[in-house]
């Protein structure tokens, strides 16, 4: 495959590799489109794997399984006092 950069993207890519954060063009390419795909993947992403931990984290507050903000502050400041021991 050959592709061909503008002026300004390799201007871009040739700092990059000056500064070594890549080892060469074909790199940052590489590079730069596996972090497009990641984040395209994480954009569509519909959450549907997070129903079931939110619809269970609210049968908990419907049961009264639940810290108030001082509780919880309380216990880590507890937790932190034993690693000091």
């Amino acid at each position: 495959m050959s592709i061909t950069l503008t002026p300004d993207q390799q201007e871009w890519i040739n700092a990059r590799i000056a500064s070594g954060e890549f080892a060469s063009v074909e790199q940052a390419v590489r590079q730069l489109i596996d972090e497009r795909i990641a984040e395209l993947s994480i954009e569509e992403d519909d959450l549907a794997w997070a129903k079931p931990l939110v619809d269970e984290a609210l049968a908990q507050v419907e049961r009264g399984e639940v810290l108030t903000r001082e509780e919880h502050q309380s216990r880590i400041k507890a937790l932190l006092a034993s690693f000091k021991d």
